[in-house]
């Protein structure tokens, strides 16, 4: 880590979350975000924290993702192989509404303007069949100059095979000094739309993000000495600053995979080897699986951000619109509706001050589910009547304003139990066998009613909950990750050690002098299928594949051929470890702890509740519900027939009582 203090940031939709280890121990901070200028949140924070020279800045971002969602990115041209131009636009064709009989576009970020065909042709085998001619590149560049793109994507059929006639191009284009992302450099991997598409959203984002981290990275180098910035990847690893604004696209759900880190890290430590991740924050929630058994947090090469697929390696997370600043309002059939359109920092939620319409927050404000007296320690005061006015006034029909502060949190955790279907029941793993590991600024609130419906016996909420996803970032690895398609027999598995050798070769340039751990795997399917699974590679990768497929898709073809479409490196520079320390645990009811009542509404009926300080829980302490446990970052709700305990490690172990019913929980694999 080097002499200075080790900061991570995690900039949310309403608060950058900032951690640094101290002495030891965790120090966390949180203040508001700065939607307009994200850097100048950064900066309160690490100041905060008390940053001196050399401090080495972590940063989970969502500027890119922003971008993404409100299409503000550069002018990007898109230079591919002549009669493949519109690729970009076609897509794969198809049908999500299978009934519908009209289909939305395929979302495309290229102007039509904006596509340049090249005379030049590669086989399917790698054997160069036409070259362009210089007088051809040149009229190229001239036309692509006087596009007036930002940013150039360059993806020519087959170049993952040769890069010959791809590096002239690229050579030819440079004159114009434009951020160029190419596909033999970035993602030499077949399925030329999703390629395509992946360079485009790396062009699309790369002047953006080139301008806010290295401009952030300038600005920590001066005011600290010698300061450093890295950035989280959705992969999960930390890469350096200049490096994540060449390659954005690697950086879209960052803050994310921040919690997923931090979350999968805690249960681990805690002895909790099955886990569901349940991160809420203030726009939405994101849902993970992990389990021991089968290599931890699931990644995956295939995604979608804002409607484009991106095929760079990201932790398998799956999001749904709700969030503590998402918007409830009635539709034109009276039906109430939650989300995905959030409050966000500005103006935020009604209690905050300068909202207008109701959230997720304000409903757990009005039903006593927040420490209004201690709200993110009393640095922000929440506005109890102001958030009772909205609500009177834009209740509907509802008999009251409990009625529909009630309903919006039933709708927001229908929505939450449906994102953990998704990642659970659906992929064929029964969640009541799964503990919920709930963080994120809005999880605990709401874990064990999302608990309840799906039947999942236990929750745990991690110490510091609220700012978890900037613990991961925190404890993250720098990880790189490379592949090529090499497309042969399953027969061969043991002839891919040239493969993997020549991609380790690449990523050993980056980590010169650091030692770095390698892994390797292989996108195996069977012969004649459209799509691959990912498994370790080794002597048993056959047999993970014929398990994983049956575990997927409820069935495997021992008998029928493989074919190895990809192969796969991963290099892993650790962290600096982070002991967590263990307390000694003593019987206790958390009587010290105490600091009064309240009333809090359960279903229908407001109940008397016991409210604890969660930094004077000591190990050992068992609660019974109803209670409110409160604390910087978050509070955690638990109702009657739950009980808490508190472990060595200072996380809340939440037995969660009388089970729920939910058609979510039916049938789990």
């Amino acid at each position: 880590m080097g002499d200075g203090l080790r900061i991570a940031i995690d900039t949310g939709g309403t608060f950058t979350d900032c951690v640094a280890m101290v002495g030891g121990e965790m120090r966390v901070v949180k203040v508001r975000s700065t939607p307009g200028d994200p850097g100048a949140a950064v900066m309160v924070g690490v100041s905060l924290l008390g940053a001196e020279a050399g401090v080495e800045l972590r940063h989970g971002t969502t500027v890119g993702t922003n971008a993404m969602l409100e299409r503000k990115g550069a002018r990007v041209a898109f230079v591919t192989t002549a009669g493949f131009e519109d690729t970009i636009a076609i897509g794969r064709q198809t049908r999500p509404l299978l009934y519908a009989w009209t289909q939305p576009a395929a979302a495309c970020l290229v102007e039509e303007g904006l596509r340049f065909g090249v005379a030049e042709r590669v086989s399917a085998e790698g054997e160069v069949l036409k070259r362009p001619s210089e007088e051809e590149l040149k009229e190229l560049v001239e036309r692509v100059r006087a596009s007036g793109a930002e940013a150039v994507a360059v993806s020519l059929l087959f170049a993952f095979l040769s890069a010959e006639n791809e590096a002239r191009v690229v050579k030819a284009l440079s004159v114009l000094g434009l951020p160029m992302s190419v596909g033999h450099r970035m993602l030499p991997e077949f399925r030329e739309y999703e390629r395509g598409a992946t360079l485009v959203v790396n062009a699309y984002l790369a002047p953006l993000m080139r301008g806010y981290l290295l401009g952030l990275e300038a600005e920590v180098a001066k005011k600290y000495e010698g300061g450093t910035v890295e950035v989280m990847q959705s992969s999960g690893g930390i890469v350096g600053a200049g490096l994540a604004a060449e390659e954005p696209v690697r950086t879209v759900l960052s803050g994310p995979a921040g919690g997923v880190i931090g979350a999968w890290e805690m249960a681990r430590a805690a002895g909790f080897e099955r886990v569901i991740g349940f991160d809420m924050g203030g726009t939405s929630t994101d849902v993970f699986l992990a389990d021991v058994e089968t290599g931890g947090v699931r990644r995956t090469n295939e995604s979608m951000v804002a409607g484009v697929p991106v095929s760079v390696p990201m932790l398998d997370i799956h999001t749904a619109g709700a969030g503590g600043g998402s918007l409830a309002r009635f539709d034109a059939g009276g039906l109430l509706r939650v989300g995905p359109e959030s409050a966000g920092s500005e103006p935020g939620p009604v209690c905050f001050g300068r909202g207008e319409l109701p959230t997720v927050t304000d409903a757990n404000l009005l039903l006593g589910r927040l420490d209004e007296e201690q709200f993110m320690g009393g640095a922000v005061r929440l506005d109890i009547e102001r958030a009772r006015e909205c609500f009177a006034a834009r209740r509907g029909e509802l008999e009251s304003v409990e009625a529909f502060a009630e309903g919006i949190l039933r709708v927001v955790e229908t929505q939450m139990e449906r994102a953990i279907r998704v990642i659970s029941v659906e992929r064929g793993h029964d969640p009541r066998r799964f503990t919920l590991v709930a963080f994120g600024g809005g999880g605990p609130l709401h874990a064990c009613a999302v608990a309840r419906a799906l039947r999942v016996p236990t929750v745990m909420i991690p110490a510091m909950p609220g700012a978890l996803s900037a613990v991961g970032i925190l404890l993250a690895d720098a990880v790189r990750d490379y592949s090529r398609t090499v497309m042969v027999a399953g027969s061969r598995m043991d002839e891919l050690e040239e493969e993997f050798a020549a991609l380790e070769a690449v990523g050993a340039k980056e980590f010169v002098g650091k030692t770095f751990e390698v892994e390797r795997s292989v996108d195996v399917r069977y012969v004649g299928q459209g799509y691959e699974l990912n498994v370790a590679h080794g002597a048993d990768a056959a047999e993970r594949f014929h398990a994983m497929h049956e575990q997927r898709y409820g069935f495997a073809h021992r008998e029928r051929g493989m074919e190895i479409v990809n192969v796969r490196v991963r290099l892993r520079v650790r962290a600096e470890a982070y002991a967590l320390v263990r307390e000694e645990v003593r019987a206790g009811d958390g009587r010290a702890a105490l600091r009064g009542e309240k009333s809090i509404y359960f279903d229908g009926e407001w109940l008397r509740a016991r409210v604890f300080d969660r930094d004077r829980l000591r190990a050992g302490d068992e609660l019974v519900g109803p209670a409110l446990v409160a604390e910087y970052t978050s509070a955690t709700v638990v109702p009657a027939g739950a009980t808490v305990r508190v472990d060595g490690w200072r996380n809340l172990v939440m037995d969660v009582g009388a089970r729920g019913t939910s058609p979510f929980a039916e049938g789990g694999g």
